[in-house]
């Protein structure tokens, strides 16, 4: 699905702003909630997360649909002459949008675009716009819902209870915001139109003294047909190439590559009859070489983090502002990657990835499958297998769905160098080899650059003898917590379980990296003798593993949990939130984030062992 841009033959309307807002009482789509201006609605910005925009906590925790409304109205001119498209970034988990009280589209997934044309259903003047979300999360969703919290349940006087509220048991550790969470619009394309663009490239020798490229591109159209033309410009918007037809090879000689953290993008240019469409993109290889992950040839060392789309009071709302400001917080630690930990972020984030030349671990909202997390893994009482064919997960479908989405949308982005097809799931118990395999063999039919493929490892899974990521991922990833839920506050014993763990890794012969290890730490906690919770303790267990990474050829990347605190669902175990970040929830550094800076710094994103 192509982005939403201005060129000669498009035309993109913002529906950004202030909207009617309403929670649903149980009755809302029953009564027609849909059909006419809300009574008693409230406002509401778009886009935002809503939970943290009004006080309360059944506000704040409500479970099921809320409505979100307003009018629009497209100029008539506009709507003989041109295809007129309503486009939703995101909206989370489930949406149903109704235009004058009829539904026109539905979607499930909270974190990628869907969009429906209405050209032909606008009426003259105003007109009615709802759209009902639902952020309920169960055993069919992505993210994955249980039937109690991640991090256990509750007990009186020994016994079980379980809340009488209806509310969402989040099975990952991360708050479940929700609403029209990034940009709605309305773009126009002439009746025949470029529906997608599709490019790789071919280069010759990336370590070459004047790197030659041959760019294969497809161009599919709809609505018609219409003679295509493709040019390639450079930054300064010179045409260096060009070629004609819907599928071909452009052949460029001197190019520019991008490069991590020295990017450098063309424009792919395609005019198919009166549509026009430009495409920022990036020319550079990416290879699994042995135990080396390699970017345009040279071994590449991830440095970075997981991180999360979480600002106050926006929650998962987009926020420009606050991409900007992390990315140059990235820059001065010496950063060079993160992973769009848990799900797939906004387009604006990914493009300007593109720009600033950060390499990305591309994620989808798989996170959750897995029922040895607190009390989600309960069927009546009864201890359930994840992949249990009646009781167990019943995500299949939907992982495939978003698969295709997510691949579909980010295929053509430089910063993409890896896609994740799940975060810490059951990838160690039987059924789990049948489930992933599967989805492996998809993410690899579907992207046309052939980009590694991974699955994140959580700690239980073992090692490569029971971890079905050992046979199915190209780099291993693992999130590991030695000397935190693992052996804390010793650190000595931790030294030697991950050691142990690393040699067994080591034979495979594949690189490995780790995309999660830290230490929850509250800003301002200090003590001369490092312990738990102080930012010392936090300083002492990234040197701790950092020196056992440093020790293996094939460990190729580090990336820290977490970039930033973060809000959580809430439980003993956290206090507003996840501590585990090398910054505060505001972006204030603590210790540990000088400590990085002055590591990152010093270790080359290439060549590093």
């Amino acid at each position: 699905m192509l982005y939403p841009i201005l060129t000669d033959s498009r035309m993109v309307m913002d529906l950004s702003g202030i909207w009617s807002f309403k929670l649903d009482d149980g009755t809302g789509l029953s009564n027609g909630w849909q059909k006419k201006a809300l009574e008693d609605a409230i406002t509401m910005p778009v886009p935002a997360s809503y939970n943290d925009l009004k006080e309360g906590i059944s506000f704040r925790d409500h479970y099921g649909w809320v409505f979100y409304q307003r009018n629009i109205s497209v100029p008539k001119k506009i709507r003989e002459n041109e295809r007129v498209v309503l486009r939703f970034d995101a909206v989370t988990h489930h949406a149903k949008v109704f235009l004058n009280g009829e539904q026109i589209c539905e979607h499930f997934g909270g974190f990628l675009p869907f969009e429906t044309e209405i050209g032909e259903i606008l009426q003259d003047g105003d007109n009615l716009l709802t759209v009902a979300v639902d952020n309920v999360i169960d055993y069919t969703t992505l993210p994955v819902g249980g039937q109690s919290g991640m991090l256990g349940g509750s007990s009186v006087a020994g016994k079980n209870y379980k809340n009488k509220k209806k509310q969402n048991y989040p099975n990952f550790d991360f708050f479940n915001y929700c609403g029209i969470t990034r940009p709605v619009r309305i773009y126009t394309t002439p009746r025949t139109y470029i529906e997608d663009v599709t490019v790789t490239a071919d280069v010759e020798d990336p370590l070459a003294d004047q790197v030659k490229a041959v760019l294969s591109y497809q161009v599919d159209i709809a609505g018609g047909e219409a003679p295509v033309t493709v040019a390639v410009l450079d930054r300064e918007g010179n045409i260096v190439a060009t070629a004609e037809g819907t599928k071909g090879e452009i052949s460029l000689t001197n190019v520019r590559l991008w490069q991590p953290m020295n990017a450098y993008l063309y424009t792919v240019k395609v005019t198919a009859g009166e549509d026009v469409y430009e495409l920022p993109y990036g020319i550079r290889t990416v290879k699994v070489d042995g135990i080396r992950f390699l970017i345009n040839g040279r071994p590449f060392y991830f440095k970075g983090y997981g991180k999360h789309e979480d600002t106050f009071p926006a929650g998962r709302g987009m926020n420009i502002p606050m991409y900007v400001k992390d990315l140059s917080i990235m820059k001065w630690q010496g950063a060079n990657s993160f992973r769009t930990s848990h799900y797939p972020y906004s387009e604006e984030m990914m493009r300007l990835c593109d720009e600033e030349g950060f390499v990305v671990i591309d994620e989808t909202p798989a996170v959750g499958i897995n029922f040895d997390f607190g009390g989600g893994a309960n069927f009546n009482g009864q201890k359930v297998k994840t992949f249990d064919p009646e009781h167990g997960i019943k995500t299949f479908s939907h992982h495939q769905d978003v698969i295709r989405d997510l691949i579909k949308r980010d295929k053509n982005h430089a910063c993409v160098v890896m896609w994740s097809i799940a975060n810490e799931p059951d990838s160690y118990s039987e059924g789990a080899y049948e489930y992933f395999a599967p989805l492996y063999e998809l993410a690899r039919a579907l992207d046309p650059q052939k980009r590694p493929c991974t699955l994140i490892s959580v700690q239980m899974a073992g090692g490569p003898d029971t971890d079905v990521s050992a046979k199915l991922s190209d780099v291993i990833c693992l999130n590991r917590y030695y000397g935190w839920y693992f052996g804390g506050p010793d650190l000595e014993g931790p030294e030697e379980a991950l050691r142990a763990e690393l040699q067994a890794w080591e034979k495979l012969g594949k690189p490995l990296m780790f995309t999660e290890y830290g230490a929850d730490t509250v800003m301002g906690i200090h003590d001369t003798t490092p312990v738990m919770y102080t930012e010392e303790y936090q300083v002492d267990y990234y040197k701790m593993n950092n020196k056992v990474f440093d020790e293996f050829a094939f460990v190729v990347g580090e990336q820290a949990w977490n970039f930033a605190d973060f809000m959580t669902s809430q439980s003993m175990l956290r206090v507003q939130g996840n501590k585990k970040g090398l910054f505060t929830r505001d972006r204030k550094p603590k210790l540990a984030a000088h400590y990085f800076k002055e590591r990152w710094n010093n270790i080359p994103n290439f060549e590093y062992k």
